[in-house]
């Protein structure tokens, strides 16, 4: 009996039949650094996004409470595991004294302390299953709390 070839067997090309068919493209170095030039054009155009000053915060976690005084501002941040806090001025400019301390109970208070304009911190602690006190003292001005994020 005679082979008939089969319908759904396909041909093989002959070996360099891609290179023939494409050809290599060149890309002028003009128009790649012109390319580049507008690429980075409308990147500086569009700019970092707006957001509020709020957006990102140097400690990890959720807010959990945040307590105004007369010269600032004490932000705690809380995760699982942690506690984190840090002060802010009111009115940053000039370097001033500030101070912040973030004490777990039963254990032993970190305490962040200098001269900045805008902020002191932050200061994490190991909070888990602990209630946690904080302090924070802006050009004298200062604010504590009581045991709190229990």
């Amino acid at each position: 009996m005679a082979r008939r070839p089969r319908a759904d067997v396909r041909r093989a090309r002959p070996r360099g039949y891609l290179r023939r068919a494409l050809p290599r493209a060149r890309v002028h170095p003009v128009a790649y650094a012109l390319v580049l030039v507008l690429a980075a054009g409308l990147l500086a155009l569009a700019g970092p996004g707006q957001g509020t000053a709020d957006a990102a915060s140097v400690c990890q976690g959720r807010p959990a409470r945040t307590v105004a005084f007369a010269t600032g501002e004490l932000r705690l941040y809380r995760t699982r595991h942690y506690a984190c806090a840090l002060v802010l001025a009111k009115r940053p400019g000039a370097p001033r004294p500030m101070k912040v301390t973030l004490q777990p109970r039963g254990g032993r208070a970190a305490v962040v302390s200098g001269r900045s304009g805008r902020q002191a911190g932050p200061v994490t602690v190991h909070a888990l299953n602990r209630c946690v006190r904080a302090t924070a003292t802006v050009s004298g001005r200062s604010t504590t709390t009581g045991w709190i994020l229990c």
